[in-house]
């Protein structure tokens, strides 16, 4: 497979550690044949002059640590250095969080009705997905800064975090379309990025959201800001967003949003989520790096996935 890679021409290869593979229970012992395992793959990729990204974080959180601490509901979750020059901490910590702590539909399965797409047997949609995040970026922030207080020096890598994105297209020109579309934009990429960039979350979100938003200490807002290097971007497609009026009730991160989403503007609304049977839309990739390089001043941005997912 490397030898395709450099065959086609490709620079450079990303893939992700299974934690599962390197460290099967969780914690302790290293398997051994599991880190030469990733040993041979990045000695390969280094023969062949292809750089290296390395996402250590992919959604695959060890068994033992949901039984044991809740997974990224609690706030206890936080050798290949010398060859390896790009570190991602956690792939799509936004998207992760809602679909496995909202919508019930990735692993550990947590979500409350009405707003779970699969039938769940715990959780609070309401207040987890925002937990999970919180705890995302703050064991992500800790990650970093032990990367450049003990490694950077040395390694000369850089580390950073991956976000899931769409370009987001108004349905109409009218003033409410408008400010639904800069909603969506804020509580997807702004989630995410404002407490890198800034120190704390969005004000949309702390308006809409409330005290169910997790709030930062001033040190944990210092730690978070500017944790990272880089940022990794995954894009596949776009939708077309529309004001939705403020529901009485228990809302989720969708109702947060008070927005509908759309795969075209001649289809109707989606219901609970968004759409992912959409057209790839290299158009709004484009419009994404431009939006994150001009609103948070990124400029190292890495595009780690897109085209159509099959």
């Amino acid at each position: 497979d490397i030898k395709l890679i450099s065959e086609t021409g490709l620079e450079a290869y990303r893939f992700s550690i299974s934690w599962s593979r390197l460290i099967p229970n969780g914690r302790g012992a290293v398997n051994p044949k599991g880190l030469q395992f990733y040993n041979n793959i990045i000695d390969e990729l280094v023969k062949h002059g292809i750089q290296i990204h390395i996402t250590l974080h992919h959604l695959d959180l060890p068994q033992i640590l949901e039984d044991e601490y809740g997974g990224w509901l609690s706030p206890r979750i936080m050798e290949f250095g010398g060859r390896v020059t790009y570190w991602t901490t956690v792939n799509e910590p936004n998207i992760g969080a809602i679909a496995a702590y909202g919508s019930g539909q990735l692993p550990p399965g947590r979500c409350s009705d009405p707003f779970g797409i699969t039938k769940c047997t715990a959780g609070n949609s309401s207040t987890e997905p925002y937990i999970a995040v919180h705890t995302y970026l703050l064991a992500h922030a800790s990650v970093a800064r032990l990367y450049r207080e003990k490694y950077q020096a040395v390694q000369k890598g850089v580390v950073g975090i991956n976000i899931y994105s769409f370009w987001s297209y108004p349905f109409t020109d009218s003033t409410a379309d408008l400010e639904a579309t800069q909603r969506c934009k804020d509580f997807m990429f702004g989630w995410i990025l404002e407490p890198l960039v800034f120190g704390d979350y969005p004000e949309v979100m702390k308006k809409n959201v409330g005290s169910r938003l997790p709030s930062f200490t001033k040190v944990q807002s210092e730690l978070i800001k500017g944790s990272f290097d880089f940022i990794g971007l995954n894009h596949y497609f776009s939708l077309y967003v529309s004001d939705r009026q403020t529901e009485p009730g228990i809302r989720d991160y969708n109702r947060d949003m008070s927005i509908y989403y759309r795969a075209s503007r001649t289809e109707p609304p989606a219901g609970q989520g968004a759409p992912t049977n959409v057209p790839s839309d290299p158009k709004g990739l484009q419009l994404v790096l431009g939006y994150l390089k001009e609103t948070y001043g990124i400029t190292q941005l890495y595009v780690h996935e897109n085209g159509k997912h099959i």
